[in-house]
This record gives structure tokens, C-alpha cells and sequence, in this order.
């Protein structure tokens, strides 16, 4: 019996002074935290996509308390969140620089050709891992909607097996680019007057045969613009938004559509 009991008031000693060092361990390594930044971190739009630049909300709230980035940084929270972190930090609120995803392909089931039949599991991610893709044009919108599922704001929806986006909904979260395989996806200011709507840097013949709405480097744009704004770099139309005026004389020239203006510009 008497060994029973010293078993028991051993064990409690041992578990009281570990319960002490414990707490003496806890107060010593403890990192007091800024309640500012669980209340940035509640006013994020919480999508977590890295537009901002950090991995996540906690992380662009934490740089704002201690960093002192700019307020501005939260695309996808627009000028609400804008002004709730303004208010909170106590700092001007600024202007938020909109932004929209554009999609850099225009084929779609009546322009592209398709020289492979696939049947796998019905995504892009799948469907890029098939050879690339049941399209001849490698370059282009394999059209599983892999985007439009990871879309929070439902501003990517598919139209004859190609992706497109609502401008008017989209936040410039950037989910989108990150699901898209094929890298067709891009973040631009909402600003921009036009989009090259290819990615294929084949030559132009190859280009055709694939896809008769991709650019075939043929050059007119390039001749039409008034401010040289646009350029071919490996047989692909590039667009210098700094130079761009927004004439949209690139869009009536071009021979095969594939240069749009964005919805704000028409």
C-alpha cells in the first residue's frame, strides 16, 4: 500500500513542477500579438489568392501593422476593404488601382481544330497532362473550366468551349491564373484599352492551320498604330501599355480579330 501511495504523491510532484515549468516556459517565449492585425485579418475578403503580394490575408494584415505597406494592395476587396483598413490604421486611404483578368486566347469550338480526342477526367489540368490538350494549337484554351471553378466571384464563365471573363465582377484575385495550365491567363489594370487574345508564337501558316483566330504576325497592327505602341517579338503581336493611346486602331485592322478591346474601352 505504502508503495501505491508514493507512487501517487511522486507522480503529482512530478506533474506540478512540470506544470510550473511549463507556465514559466510559456510566459517567457510569449509573443504578444496586435489585435490590429486579427482585425485586418477579419476585414480581408478572405479568398487568400496573393494578389496583394503576400501568401495570404494574415500575411498582407501583418505587413500592413508592421511593415507599413501600402492600404491599397487588396484588389479583390476593392475600395470597401480599402477604406475599413484606412480607418483602422488610421492612414489616407489612397486609390486602389482596379484590376481584371483577361484570357489570351480567342479559340474557340468555331476557330480552333482539334486533332485528338480525349476522355480522361474532365479538366484542363487533366486534359494538359494528355499531350497537352485535345486542341492542334497547343497554346490554346483547353476549355474544361478549371478558371471558373476557382473563380470566388463567378466572373469566369464558358462560352463554346472557351473561357472569358465578366469584367464587371471580376476582383483581380488571380485564382485564374494560377488554374489555368496553359498560362493564358494575365492580371492587367482595368485600364488597358486592348488585349492580344493569342499566346501561339508559331509562325503565322502553322498558326492558321490551327486556329483561325490566332495571330498569324502579319504585321498590320503594327503598321497601324499611330504611337508604335505595338510590336512582333516571336511571331506574336506585344502590346507597350505605356505607349498605348487607346485608338483602337489595332482592333480594326486586325486581319483575324484576335486583338479585342476590353468592355470599358468600347
Amino acid at each position: 500500500m505504502s508503495i501505491i501511495i508514493t507512487a501517487v504523491v511522486s507522480v503529482t510532484i512530478i506533474g506540478i513542477i512540470c506544470a510550473i515549468i511549463l507556465n514559466v516556459a510559456s510566459q517567457l517565449m510569449f509573443v504578444k500579438t496586435d489585435e490590429r492585425i486579427t482585425k485586418l485579418t477579419e476585414i480581408m475578403p478572405g479568398v487568400n489568392c496573393g494578389a496583394c503580394g503576400y501568401p495570404g490575408c494574415s500575411s498582407y494584415a501583418e505587413a500592413l501593422v508592421n511593415d507599413n505597406v501600402s492600404a491599397a494592395l487588396c484588389t479583390p476587396g476593392g475600395v470597401e476593404v480599402l477604406n475599413k483598413i484606412s480607418e483602422l490604421l488610421g492612414v489616407e486611404a489612397g486609390a486602389i488601382e482596379q484590376k481584371t483578368a483577361v484570357i489570351k486566347c480567342a479559340g474557340d469550338f468555331n476557330t480552333r481544330q482539334q486533332d485528338k480526342i480525349y476522355l480522361g477526367i474532365q479538366s484542363c489540368g487533366g486534359a494538359h497532362m494528355h499531350f497537352g490538350g485535345d486542341n492542334s494549337c497547343v497554346y490554346g484554351c483547353l476549355g474544361y473550366g478549371d478558371c471558373q471553378k476557382v473563380c470566388p466571384a463567378s466572373a469566369v464563365y464558358l462560352k463554346e468551349g472557351l473561357a472569358h471573363i465578366n469584367h464587371g465582377l471580376c476582383t483581380g484575385c488571380s485564382l485564374c491564373v494560377k488554374a489555368c495550365p496553359k498560362k493564358l491567363i494575365a492580371i492587367e489594370k482595368s485600364s488597358i484599352p486592348v488585349i492580344i487574345a493569342c499566346s501561339n508564337t508559331e509562325k503565322g501558316a502553322v498558326t492558321r492551320k490551327k486556329c483561325s483566330s490566332g495571330c498569324i504576325a502579319c504585321g498590320k497592327c503594327v503598321r497601324e498604330c499611330p504611337v508604335s505602341a505595338i510590336s512582333m517579338e516571336n511571331n506574336l503581336a506585344i502590346i507597350d501599355y505605356e505607349k498605348c493611346n487607346g485608338c483602337l486602331n489595332c482592333v480594326k485592322s486586325c486581319v483575324t480579330k484576335c486583338i479585342t478591346s476590353l468592355p470599358f474601352h468600347r
